[in-house]
This record gives C-alpha cells, sequence and structure tokens, in this order.
C-alpha cells in the first residue's frame, strides 16, 4: 500500500515505519522534528531509516539510502495548505496518524501547544482523508482517556467522560472527530488506545529513560505517590505489532450498533476503538526494581506525591484487538527492560 505516516521521527512513528517498509509498503513519513525533547535523537532515528541529514531542510523530499520505498519530508501538520497538497499529490490509500504533542505534565504548562498540534493538526488529517478518498485511517490515542476511572481493566466500552488532564481531553477530542468524520463522509477510522508504551529509541521525557539515567549517575530519582502506582507497561514491538496489522482491517459499520444502549467502541459507521496493552499492570516500585537489577545497582528514591494530571492505575484489556488481528501484546517486563537498557547504555555510552 501507499501509507503516509504523521510523526515519523518519533519514537513509535519510526519503528512502525520499519516495519512497514520491511512489509514493502511504500511510506511518505512526515515529522516537524520539534524541540519538545532533543532533537538528537530524532535524527538518529530517521538515520536508522535510511534517512540523511538533509532531513532537516523543511519541505524537500529525502528518499532513504537504505529504503527505497520510504520518502521523508519535513514539515508540520498544522501547516493547513502544505497537508492538502501532500494529501492531493500523494492519494494515500492508508494513513497512520502519530503526530502530536505528548506528555501529561507538559499539558499543564503549555496547553495551547495541544490545542494547535493535537486539535488543528488532527483535522488537518482528517480533512486530507475525506477530499482524497483515503480507504483508512488510524490514530494513536492513549490510555489516558481513562481518566477517573476506577474500574479495570480498562475497556473500550467503558466511559471516558472525566479525563485529568488536557492532553488526555485532546486524545478523547480526536475520537471524537474522528467519529463524525466517519458518519459524515464514510471514512473508515480506528483509533488505538496505547498504553505507556516503553523500549528502545524511546523517548528521553518519560519514566523508564529518566530512572536509568537517574541511577546509572546516582542521581535522586523523583518517585510519585511514594511509588504506589500501576501502569500497564506495553514493548514497543507489540505496539507496532499490533498498529502494523490493523491497517489491514478496515471497519465496517456495526449492524448490531444500539442506539438505545450506544456501544463507545463501534458505530453505524465504520469507526473503531482499541486498547493496545500488555494486560499486566505492574506497581511503579517494581518496575524500578526491574531496572536496577538490569543494572546492578540501586536507586535513590525521592518519594514525592501524586502528582497533578496522573492517574493511580491503568489496565487494558484488549481482547477486542486480540480478536481482529489474531495478536496481543506478550512482551514480558524483564525481556522489555532488558532490551531497553541495553540499547540505553549502548547509545548514551
Amino acid at each position: 500500500m501507499k501509507i503516509l505516516l504523521t510523526g515519523a521521527a518519533g519514537f513509535i512513528g519510526s519503528a512502525v515505519i520499519e516495519k512497514l517498509i520491511k512489509d514493502g509498503n511504500q511510506v511518505v513519513g512526515i515529522d516537524n522534528i520539534n524541540n519538545y525533547y532533543d532533537p538528537t535523537l530524532k535524527f538518529d532515528r530517521l538515520k536508522v531509516l535510511g534517512i540523511s541529514d538533509k532531513a532537516h531542510e523543511w519541505g524537500k523530499e529525502v528518499v532513504s539510502d537504505k529504503y527505497p520505498n520510504f520518502t521523508f519530508i519535513r514539515m508540520d501538520i498544522t501547516d493547513d495548505e502544505g497537508i492538502s497538497n501532500l494529501f492531493e499529490k500523494e492519494k494515500f490509500e492508508s494513513v497512520v496518524h502519530l503526530a502530536a504533542q505528548p506528555g501529561v505534565r507538559y499539558s499543564i504548562t503549555n496547553p495551547k501547544d495541544y490545542i494547535e498540534n493535537n486539535i488543528n493538526g488532527f483535522l488537518n488529517i482528517l480533512e486530507g482523508c475525506r477530499y482524497t478518498g483515503v480507504g483508512h485511517l488510524v490514530f494513536a490515542s492513549s490510555s489516558s482517556v481513562y481518566g477517573l476511572n476506577g474500574k479495570t481493566p480498562f475497556s473500550e466500552k467503558d466511559s471516558i467522560a472525566h479525563p485529568v488532564s488536557l492532553y488526555a481531553a485532546t486524545k478523547k477530542s480526536n475520537e471524537l472527530m474522528a467519529h463524525a468524520y466517519s458518519h459524515l463522509f464514510g471514512l473508515p477510522v480506528t483509533g488505538l488506545r496505547f498504553f505507556t508504551v516503553y523500549g528502545p529509541w524511546g523517548r528521553p521525557d518519560m519514566s523508564p529513560f529518566l530512572f536509568i539515567d537517574g541511577i546509572k549517575k546516582g542521581k535522586n530519582i523523583k518517585v510519585f505517590n511514594n511509588g504506589d502506582m500501576w501502569r500497564d507497561f506495553t514493548f514497543i514491538d507489540d505496539i507496532v505489532e499490533s498498529v502494523t496489522r490493523i491497517i489491514h482491517h478496515k471497519p465496517e459499520g456495526n449492524e448490531k450498533w444500539d442506539a438505545q444502549s450506544p456501544d463507545p467502541a463501534s458505530s453505524t459507521a465504520p469507526y473503531r476503538i482499541f486498547n493496545v496493552g500488555n494486560q499486566r499492570p505492574t506497581r511503579l516500585l517494581d518496575y524500578i526494581s526491574a531496572i536496577e537489577k538490569e543494572l546492578g545497582r540501586e536507586a535513590q528514591k525521592e518519594m514525592l506525591p501524586m502528582q497533578p494530571g496522573d492517574v493511580y492505575q491503568t489496565c487494558a484489556d484488549s481482547s477486542a484487538l486480540a480478536e481482529i488481528t489474531g495478536f496481543t501484546p506478550n512482551t514480558t517486563l524483564e525481556e522489555g527492560i532488558h532490551k531497553t537498557v541495553s540499547w540505553f547504555c549502548s547509545y548514551y555510552q
């Protein structure tokens, strides 16, 4: 297929691209490579995909030296005209939309970035799909949408009416916008709620890398809610497998959908929502212990209260994903931590 992937220099995006191009798809990747975190890591991810330093230039089509079926363009999803022209020129069969402003805590101090990128930028992607007849849009949502929900495991059929961060609210908004376009224009759309993704080439602002870096350097690591939080840590390889499989499962309208008892995960429109999680939540202190064991040294922990925007626990019910794709995330924490720490020590020397 001819596929557009947004967020191509990102943690998840670059990994998904590698799988797509190795599977023989023609992929165009775009990314604005902003400075939310060190852009060097983003450029290095692109180098793994065979994209040269020319990726620094805005608007330039750079064909991979390693994979001739991959082209990268540095551009911003908020560029209305640029995105419209790209869709019109390329006539993509499918779109994987992963570009977004991430981070729960950052959304508290920089809210406008989330509206601009996660709302306005997503609208441009929806419009491009609408006017060029894209066959399937797959987009990244987040486990953060479950907000104050206390019932676990989280099911796609649960209400997501109470987000606790603006980041989560924008991801919920993406799901609502996607359904509106699916209903109005028959656009097949699938939203994937990712649960705490970690692994090699991950973001340096996320806990695994903050913990590894702090422990290696003998610095204090911040442990919120005194370590009494639970997360459904999901390894990057499982995310990649889920995304690349779901592309081939275009949703159809649910003929059994009941307006009197509406299922939030489906619709009369060609629209579906899936959780993508490991289904084995880990206590934060146990996660830190696994990293300590891998590094062979103990962390200096600074115990702190719960931060605004955080939730106590996340736990995915990924059975619907397994039913459709035949795949369930299955990487153990020990295996995932080993691969993550090994990459970290190699990359950061």
